[in-house]
């Protein structure tokens, strides 16, 4: 069975607004941005890899892997296309008060292909947090864009990866809660 998919945000998950002094971070100027970066992120994203597969989730798309990747000591990673991505039949429908804050969320759905993930970004829409919060499938973590991610955050992801629903005995996929 593969690992459950990990979908990562940069900026404000990797890259925070205004993290502690102390908290390790190193600025880079990269695409002509100032990015904070810190060391630990990639410790920690590399021992998330041994639960996960790990997937930038990010405007940076593969750019991720030329600036970010390298800058944290990760090896490429594989990225979710957002740039141009056309609604398909099928897509979730999306309240017109969260077109911005859920723009990444059917292009997420159609890259897991129905496999297990957990999301980490600093937005998300918090009525796919509410919904997400009894399936056992899909873990979703909403960062503070001040601090990024945080220790705590590895934990819970480690301490319970998402799994893939299992199936009742009429073999439909027992959820916890609605499909989107």
């Amino acid at each position: 069975m593969p690992k459950p998919l990990l979908f990562l945000d940069v900026d404000g998950v990797l890259n925070p607004v205004c993290p502690h002094p102390d908290a390790g971070f190193d600025s880079h100027t990269l695409l002509g941005y100032a990015v904070l970066l810190a060391a630990k992120h990639g410790s920690w994203l590399r021992e998330l890899s041994g639960t996960y597969e790990l997937v930038w989730a990010t405007t940076w798309e593969e750019h991720a892997n030329t600036h970010i990747a390298p800058a944290i000591g990760l090896d490429p990673l594989p990225f979710v296309r957002f740039t141009g991505y056309v609604p398909q039949p099928g897509d979730p429908c999306v309240p017109l008060m969260e077109l911005f804050s859920a723009r990444k969320w059917a292009p997420l759905l159609r890259h897991a292909e129905g496999r297990p993930f957990a999301w980490v970004d600093d937005v998300i829409p918090p009525r796919l947090l509410r919904r997400s919060l009894l399936r056992r499938d899909r873990l979703l973590l909403s960062i503070d864009p001040g601090q990024g991610l945080e220790r705590r955050h590895v934990d819970r992801l480690l301490s319970r990866p998402p799994r893939a629903l299992s199936l009742s005995a009429g073999g439909a996929a027992v959820r916890g809660s609605a499909a989107n």
